[in-house]
């Protein structure tokens, strides 16, 4: 006669719970039922704002066939007391036995003590019921907010934005996701946020939220002040949901949760609790990584393995949040003795970083990202592993040029924090036969939590399939199973116009902040169509989605096209009067434009008006597209030129004004070997001689500067002319997404000789279809912000208020050397009103 099987009891099931559970399902030790008290299985709670997506995902993480499969018992309701002495599990409607209890009942939003929280209109965000409340009541508002200005809280902010809402978000601290960020890191992504026509409010408490017919109709701040909101969130935190344990008289931990063991112990022995509703060491966890270490150490403890343990976890994250990469670890706030900091900030881009190391440079304590978390896994590993630095630390957060770094990493390294997998289990994966992303998936279960560490996992199977010498996939991203360039030729011959209809036939699942923008450059690039049409505008970034770029106060720069440099003093005078009108910043760039700095979002549609109605153009410098061609006076003026260069500088940029490109491309043309337009460090570059012009191509002047090399020489214009068309739609048609011309040209097979071939001498015989696709381009280009400003429907999404058209009045400027520059943190505390858009 076969030993009866033990009781195990499960009490939720959420994440944490389904993550037991599938771990201990090999093993005939347990008879498993789960008590849920929401209405579905497990679901993926990290990617819960994605629900109002569309088409609308399916969150599930497991189904009843699974589960039956496994043998589970799954019961829909609330297990409501737990009675120690019977070990049994009371419900509404049965009373259930147990011989081992496992409690993974989660934690519960936090409500702040308001006056009118109960009020119709007031919700929590956290399971899938609120999500479908929040929509329905979303079609009866207008303005939202959020109280909250933490992970969950930013969440919801994506969520109300997704619903067609005005949407507020209220930080009570100084500053966005204070746990996580710094001052500056909190002052990065609240500008990057806001420029999506989201407010926040920080340094802010809210005090009562004030009603209009029994409903929320705004909140009253300690300061006096009011935000009108007919639908409002409280997102200010979570408390584990421990009454069940508090009741049945388990102990608990000094800040509430369950206390446990290093085996998940509570302080009965044959009660175990997992995830947010427990204690570790005075510790909860709030990330879905620690829930899961626990769920495997409490598993293997209850199969058998004794050394099972679950010794802590750190509270390193990556996240993308309105789809902003936020990523923080260790000692991101510099509390370590000898801590010293580095960091990197590119307001244009909206990319900040930070490093805190060790005073002699050998150690790394922590660091944050904030718009760029590529190289999250590489840092997490090198301060996890404690592994020496490299001689200058710096290299590991300036831009990169595109080279691979997982294979840098230790074996040792932990790659997926979700599931704990280290480098030398990935790699063990592939020298086993997995040669896809989803394979290691499957071997590993890296990459199958928040999927943050996918692209760390994507280099290792480069650099490792590298090694074994079989061919290197150059995938997209996980949703496109195909090269940039394969990419780009499936549109070309396909005519598709539409992302939808490229991810339906060659993608697979929603696509991401990858393969979105770069497949919206493609589309631009073959097809020449307006970026903003209602088809292809959710696919551009924060810059091209407002046709401007984003600067660090959160305003916004005004660059029109002046070609060649070339400007007549009426439109010198135009620029001189837009800027003194609208109070802005003017500087000349490298590039022989005028930059207007400091347009708030609301002002941009009034500034281009004026702009076009005096014969300016859009000049792009929003874009992945042609820039400038920079040229000196040639032969005009100068007693050393020997051709016009100015006039064949003009020419080419309104040839290639709006082309679309993998990353932004350059040009300039010198009138003599003297070389005054500084022609060497463009991507592309023509220098006069007497017998004609000399093409350089593939220079550039980024992090890492390269000179333009020798394409061909001695050419009459037309020639010229025909060779750059080819040259440049080859790069777009062949190059990886942000490749520079340069790094393109040094993975090119056979080099600038190679080029050479393919330009010249049309050994591909593309010459005729390159020149083509130019020809199109010319013919179709249409200034982006004049068709804007025919477009009524597009210019509402440049009011600052969804739902007014109240100007931002938030920027603080102060007056140096006779222009306005952003106020600093100290000129902004002593201006009015306090709230600041830096």
């Amino acid at each position: 006669m076969s030993e009866r099987k033990r009781q195990l009891v499960v009490v939720g099931n959420g994440m944490v719970g389904h993550k037991f559970i599938e771990t201990l399902a090999g093993t005939d030790d347990f008879t498993i039922t789960v008590l849920s008290e929401e209405p579905r299985l497990a679901y993926d709670r990290v990617h819960l704002s994605n629900y109002f997506d569309s088409p609308r995902p399916d969150l599930s993480l497991t189904s009843a066939e699974d589960y039956a499969a496994w043998g589970v018992k799954v019961i829909f309701e609330r297990a409501l007391e737990i009675d120690r002495r019977t070990k049994t599990i009371r419900t509404a409607s049965q009373i259930i036995p147990y011989d081992k209890l496992v409690l993974a009942t989660g934690s519960r939003p936090f409500v702040p003590p308001i006056e009118g929280a109960e009020l119709e209109g007031c919700f929590v965000y956290r399971t899938i019921e609120d999500l479908e409340r929040i929509e329905a009541y979303a079609k009866l508002s207008q303005s939202g907010a959020i109280i909250g200005g933490g992970l969950l809280g930013l969440e919801a902010a994506g969520a109300l934005r997704k619903l067609g809402l005005a949407t507020h978000v209220i930080e009570v601290a100084p500053h966005l996701m204070p746990l996580q960020l710094d001052e500056i890191g909190g002052r990065f992504l609240k500008r990057i946020i806001e420029a999506m026509g989201i407010e926040v409010r920080t340094g802010a408490m809210a005090q009562r939220i004030i009603a209009r017919d029994g409903r929320a109709a705004g909140i009253v701040f300690a300061d006096g002040s009011m935000l009108e909101a007919d639908l409002v969130i409280f997102s200010a935190g979570i408390r584990p949901r421990d009454e069940l344990a508090r009741a049945a008289g388990l102990e608990i931990g000094p800040r509430g949760g369950i206390a446990i063991d290093d085996h998940c112990r509570t302080s009965d022995p044959d009660i175990y609790a997992i995830g947010e509703c427990a204690s570790h060491n005075g510790t909860i966890y709030g990330l879905v990584a620690p829930g899961y270490a626990m769920a495997k150490a409490l598993a293997a403890h209850l199969a058998g393995d004794g050394t099972a343990r679950f010794a802590g976890a750190d509270l390193s994250t990556k996240l993308k949040l309105l789809g902003v990469e936020v990523a923080s670890f260790g000692d991101a706030h510099a509390r370590s003795p000898e801590a010293e900091e580095i960091w990197f900030a590119d307001p244009l881009e909206g990319i900040y970083k930070k490093l805190v190391i060790s005073r002699d440079g050998k150690r790394l304590f922590g660091g944050i990202l904030v718009g760029d978390a590529a190289e999250y896994n590489r840092l997490l590993a090198l301060w996890q592993s404690r592994a020496p630095l490299p001689q200058n630390p710096r290299q590991l957060i300036l831009p990169q040029d595109g080279t691979e770094k997982g294979a840098e990493l230790p074996a040792e390294a932990r790659i997926c924090n979700c599931e704990n997998v280290p480098k030398a289990s990935i790699v063990e994966a592939i020298k086993a036969g997995a040669r896809e992303l989803a394979e290691i998936k499957r071997c590993t279960k890296a990459g199958t939590g928040c999927g943050g560490c996918v692209p760390t996992i994507t280099e290792i199977l480069k650099a490792e399939l590298a090694r074994l010498g079989e061919r290197v996939a150059n995938h997209l991203c996980e949703h496109f199973a195909y090269s940039r360039q394969e990419l780009f030729d499936i549109v070309r011959v396909k005519g598709y116009r539409t992302f939808e209809e490229l991810l339906r036939d060659y993608g697979r699942g929603y696509g991401c902040e990858i393969c979105k923008p770069a497949i919206a450059s493609i589309l631009a690039s073959i097809h020449n169509e307006y970026i903003l049409k209602d088809e292809l505008a959710p696919l551009q970034d924060t810059n091209d989605r407002f046709l401007a770029n984003m600067q660090k106060d959160g305003t916004y720069s005004i660059v029109p096209r002046v070609p060649g440099g070339e400007i007549t003093p009426d439109k010198l005078i135009v620029l001189g009067q837009v800027a003194k009108k609208y109070n802005l910043y003017c500087k000349i760039t490298g590039g022989q434009r005028v930059d207007l700095f400091g347009a708030r979002l609301e002002q941009l549609p009034s500034i281009w008006k004026e702009l076009i109605e005096a014969g300016f153009e859009s000049g792009h410098a929003y874009g992945k597209a042609l820039r400038t061609v920079k040229s000196c006076v040639g032969q005009t003026w100068c007693r050393y030129g020997v051709q016009d260069s100015t006039s064949l500088a003009i020419r080419l940029e309104n040839r290639y004004k709006g082309l679309r490109a993998p990353h932004k491309i350059k040009g300039a043309v010198s009138g003599c070997t003297r070389d005054c337009a500084e022609m060497n460090n463009k991507d592309f570059g023509v220098v006069a001689t007497e017998k004609g012009w000399n093409l350089f191509v593939c220079g550039n002047g980024g992090m890492r500067p390269a000179h333009a090399q020798l394409l061909a020489a001695d050419l009459d214009e037309e020639t010229l002319i025909r060779y750059l068309d080819r040259f440049i739609m080859f790069y777009i048609r062949t190059a990886d997404r942000l490749q520079r011309t340069s790094t393109w040209l040094a993975k090119l097979e056979g080099g600038i000789e190679y080029l050479r071939r393919v330009i010249v001498d049309d050994a591909l015989g593309l010459a005729a279809e390159l020149e083509a696709m130019m020809q199109h381009h010319i013919a179709t280009y249409r200034c982006e912000w004049k068709a804007t400003l025919e477009d009524p429907e597009k210019l509402k999404q440049f009011r600052h208020f969804i739902n007014s058209d109240d100007p931002d009045d938030n920027v603080v400027v102060v007056i140096e050397r006779g222009q306005p520059r952003p106020a600093t943190l100290a000129e902004k505390a002593r201006s009015l009103p306090v709230l600041t858009n830096f």
